[in-house]
């Protein structure tokens, strides 16, 4: 008999225990402890902020994790106290440090910490961050008092701000519910903000030490630091508080003007060969492109183009060349050679893509550029040497760096660029809270593209590269953390509920393509067998993740009309809508971790399937798994377990 399943396998590709967070109450203050931080501190229900975090990262940018002891807490119901020790290190360099929080029944709320350097310390960056929410505060007024005293009336950005939009700060002030303001005062150091956005995180982060100071730098062994973050609450409500809650409901609109985007996968050179082999699965699946990721410093060649052309042909879809310019000097040279490549290989790319080796990485604000290829000589070039394909430029990273070094547009014929949402944290809140930013990205991005198409892609869960780093980090022991390359939630139904999630918002922000992970590998939609572990996947055969499955649905809906769909609330739960031989299809993914009862605003006749954690093996063997659960379906509700994710097919 085989082994039963564990549920956190279904959901999230790994055996990792995760503790969920403890909440504290104090009158109508709560908040929720998680490792040590506070996260949705909220007053009568309603979100005041985020998160407040001391934080200790590396020279790259990594977050330890720190080892907690010595906790005490105190609660009376109308306050609530609670103090622990806790340490960071790795192998070369040790930080300690105590922490003491104290709640009250006002609203206001203190988080205090006081560390020393065990040992010469190299960081980054080590202190406290805040993170403000960015639904009903983007564009929403802010009073900033100043580190030198000053007050000033300003807004949270509407539109991503590419740098810091506050600095030299002390206190930030906003409307929470109409008529209560929170301020929050952060002492110890000089603080500013960045528009988390930037990274698809769903929050303005003020952060200390500002980034125009070196970095990394040395807290020297036995030196420290003392700081301390503290929120009051301030004025009259000007209507009732109701506690935040209630069903979610989904409305369904007229057909409207907006077509599916066309989909597509990412692909490698080191994971060609391994396509061709599935192809046929894999062509089953419909992507319309493959996006093919070329390098020349990474050695990649003309043999890894001839490769990467017959993949996209053995899975029936047009292949689109991702080529990274490899030097600043030669760059018209190295355009030329691969378009000659090319030529020779019968002209197979019908997009090409060009980007300059060092936009790969980023460059902070108020740091020099370095030398590179110039873009608008660049895409002139590519003009030529490719001149039957379609040209696209922007950023092969992520919408950051897009934002800060914007093209030169009216040379392109559409604008790229890709997200992850694990820059900055791992878990799983976060990583599915980055959903909440998309459409704000997409705001922004139509904002200076003048009216041009936008691709997305390749976008997964996991990062492909590390703007800020030497490389995304290993994950050897297959558990969820911030800048991974390979996470395991890929091959769960967290990653399947993913990327209906994104899709959803890229489709309504009528984005042109859309491309997603790839066929296999680290961001693969198919299991193959890896040098890390899959765990229930390698030991019993199954062959598709969950996600494919949604892939699969969504392709076969490309160039369909779409039905408008609004969703509340929205965090909760994301629905996509189009027209299919003259009926109605809907899908609609739970993006939380409990049972979710989702009510549409008309009853709906016709079939529905739903895919969730029960039906994993089922998911993972069945290439048709969709069909399968197919049940008859006449009614305006359903119900979604975790991660669940639905396809409804209704008349209209």
């Amino acid at each position: 008999m085989a082994a039963p399943i564990a549920d956190s396998i279904r959901l999230f590709g790994t055996l990792e225990p995760v503790s969920p967070p403890r909440t504290f109450t104090a009158g109508p203050l709560t908040v929720e402890l998680d490792a040590g931080n506070l996260r949705y501190i909220r007053f009568h229900g309603r979100e005041m902020i985020r998160a407040v975090s001391f934080i200790v990262r590396d020279k790259n940018w990594g977050t330890y994790n720190p080892v907690i002891s010595n906790e005490t807490i105190e609660e009376t119901g109308h306050s609530f106290r609670i103090s622990y020790d806790a340490v960071t290190r790795d192998a070369n360099q040790e930080f300690r440090y105590m922490a003491r929080i104290v709640g009250n029944a006002d609203g206001s709320l203190t988080f205090a910490a006081k560390g020393k350097a065990q040992t010469d310390f190299l960081t980054n960056r080590t202190g406290f961050v805040v993170l403000h929410p960015i639904h009903g505060v983007a564009g929403a007024p802010c009073t900033v008092e100043h580190v030198d005293g000053r007050v000033e009336e300003t807004c949270f950005p509407a539109l991503i701000d590419p740098i810091q939009p506050m600095k030299e700060l002390r206190a930030l002030t906003h409307e929470f519910t109409p008529g209560l303001k929170v301020t929050c005062r952060m002492e110890g150091d000089t603080y500013e903000m960045e528009d988390q956005r930037n990274w698809t995180d769903a929050s303005y982060k003020t952060y200390v030490r500002p980034l125009a100071l070196p970095w990394p730098y040395v807290i020297p062994k036995g030196e420290g630091i003392d700081q301390s973050i503290t929120l009051t609450v301030s004025g009259t409500a000007t209507a009732s508080i109701e506690t935040a809650g209630g069903s979610v409901t989904v409305a369904l609109g007229e057909e409207g003007a907006a077509l599916m985007p066309a989909l597509g996968l990412g692909l490698d050179p080191a994971d060609a060969a391994a396509v061709i082999d599935h192809a046929g699965v894999l062509k089953a699946a419909g992507p319309k492109h493959i996006v093919c990721s070329y390098d020349p410093r990474r050695g990649h060649g003309e043999k890894d183009l001839e490769r990467m052309a017959r993949a996209a042909q053995a899975l029936g879809a047009e292949a689109w060349l991702e080529f990274v310019i490899p030097t600043a000097d030669r760059f018209e040279e190295d355009i030329d050679q691969v378009g000659r490549a090319a030529a020779e290989l019968g002209s197979p790319f019908t997009t090409v893509m060009v980007s300059p080796a060092p936009d790969l990485k980023s460059t902070l604000p108020g740091s020099p550029w370095p030398p590179s290829a110039p873009l608008d000589a660049s895409y002139r070039t590519a003009r030529k040497a490719f001149p039957k394909a379609r040209l696209g430029g922007g950023m092969f990273s992520f919408f950051t760096e897009l934002n800060r070094k914007r093209p030169p547009v009216a040379l392109l014929d559409f604008v790229t660029f890709s997200t992850t949402p694990l820059v900055h944290a791992g878990d799983d809140r976060s990583a599915m809270e980055s959903l909440e930013s998309l459409p704000h990205v997409i705001e922004s991005v139509q904002a200076f593209i003048n009216g041009k198409p936008y691709h997305v892609g390749p976008s997964a869960i996991g990062m492909r590269m590390n703007p800020y780093g030497d490389a995304p980090m290993p994950n050897p022991l297959n558990i969820r953390q911030a800048m991974n390359r390979m996470d395991p939630r890929q091959r769960g139904m967290f990653g399947a509920a993913w990327y209906l999630g994104y899709v959803a918002h890229f489709a309504r922000g009528r984005a042109s393509a859309i491309t997603l992970g790839a066929g296999v590998g680290e961001f693969g939609f198919l299991y193959t067998k890896r040098d890390y572990p899959q765990p229930w996947f390698d030991e019993n055969g199954g062959f598709f993740y969950p996600a494919f499955h949604v892939f699969k649905g969504l392709a076969a809906l490309s160039g369909r009309r779409m039905i408008e769909t609004r969703v509340s609330p929205l965090r909760e739960v994301q629905a996509l809508a189009a027209t299919r031989n003259g009926d109605l299809e809907v899908w609609i993914a739970n993006l939380t971790g409990e049972e979710k009862s989702i009510e549409f605003d008309r009853p709906l006749a016709g079939t529905a399937a739903i895919l969730e954690a029960a039906g994993f093996e089922t998911a993972a063997k069945e290439r048709e798994a969709f069909r399968l659960l197919e049940r008859p379906f006449t009614d305006r509700k359903v119900i979604l377990g975790p991660y669940a994710i639905a396809r409804i097919c209704a008349k209209r």
